[in-house]
């Protein structure tokens, strides 16, 4: 679910928004309707409604309850330029030295829109105007890789909170290779591990499409793996 991460990327619309729903969606159209939204207009997003979008993600859940983490708001520029480069460095390292192949359809993935709709990402993240780093505390200890279930339930909140009002998020982790660095530069605790990055901001292009993804009966098994079954409508 992060950039280093899904294979079945959706596609990144590159016409202009249209409105097309309503001004308030219903909870299902949200549910289907939030792809990652990688080209972000600069413009502030009120502050309200950003404390909105947080008191809803920490609604999530969390294991045992412990609610042990924490969600630093990043909107000053001169943390964006430290950051920044260290998503790009991983950028190229992933998927930039495949470029071609990428927009020439043959790789596995990403499209070759939504490979140009991570590129521009990539280098425009700082003009996103907010990020949000999840940050869960006993991770930087943990050994146990199912540690990420208390936190991205939550995290997947925030991003379908941050749609019902406009607002388009993606989920990504480009910038890992330097977590120590980055530790220090948001002042973490010794025990905390940032588990994302989310680049927010209202779309400057593109619409609210439902994500492709393979067909729900290729990956859905009943009661045993390899036990497929095909729906009746």
């Amino acid at each position: 679910m992060t950039d280093s991460e899904s294979t079945a990327e959706p596609t990144e619309p590159t016409e202009p928004t249209e409105p097309s729903e309503p001004a308030e969606p219903t909870a299902w159209e949200v549910l289907n309707t939030t792809p990652s939204r990688r080209y972000l207009a600069p413009d502030p997003i009120p502050d309200d409604v950003l404390w909105d979008i947080l008191d809803t993600a920490v609604r999530g859940p969390s294991g045992g309850n412990r609610q042990g983490w924490g969600w630093v708001v990043v909107t000053d520029p001169e943390i964006k330029k430290r950051v920044a480069p260290w998503y790009r460095e991983n950028w190229q390292r992933a998927y930039g030295r495949r470029r071609e192949e990428f927009l020439a359809g043959t790789a596995e993935g990403l499209s070759p829109a939504g490979f140009r709709g991570a590129e521009y990402l990539a280098e425009h993240l700082e003009e996103a105007p907010v990020w949000v780093f999840p940050v869960l505390r006993g991770a930087a200890e943990a050994n146990d890789p199912r540690t990420g279930s208390s936190i991205y339930g939550a995290v997947q909140n925030l991003c379908l909170a941050a749609r019902a009002r406009g607002i388009g998020t993606s989920l990504t982790t480009l910038y890992a290779g330097h977590e120590g660095e980055l530790r220090e530069l948001l002042g973490l605790p010794d025990d905390a591990l940032t588990m994302a990055l989310i680049p927010m901001g209202y779309p400057a292009r593109g619409r609210w499409a439902r994500p492709k993804r393979a067909p729900v009966e290729e990956v859905v098994h009943w009661n045993r793996w390899g036990a497929q079954g095909r729906r009746d409508s």
